[in-house]
């Protein structure tokens, strides 16, 4: 007797949790599609943003390239290529994501 009404009771709750969880379902929707929209409007501004770091390194590491070439250090080249690549990798990563999100 009280394994049937433990078992009604506990159906009960199952039924009710279900029918508020699909009642809820329609506004995380719509809260999850404005997030997406908020989102893809500030990746323009986080690309630009990408973009401008990589400048900003890029100018960094041609001055640290210049000063040890003028100094005749050895390891100008290897140095060079770190700071040439790591702007590279800055550009290539932004147009990656862009491209890998669908956002034009």
């Amino acid at each position: 007797m009280f394994l049937k009404k433990l078992s009604a009771i506990a159906l009960l709750t199952a039924i009710h949790i279900a029918t508020a969880i699909a009642q809820d379902s329609g506004d995380g929707e719509a809260g999850i599609r404005e997030a997406t929209d908020k989102v893809r409007g500030y990746f323009d501004t986080g690309t630009d943003l990408m973009y401008a770091i990589g400048a900003v390194v890029g100018l960094v590491g041609a001055v640290k390239v210049f000063n040890k070439w003028n100094a005749g250090e050895p390891d100008t080249g290897k140095v060079a290529a770190a700071w040439f690549g790591s702007c590279i990798f800055l550009v290539v990563v932004a147009t990656v994501l862009k491209s890998f999100f669908g956002i034009s």
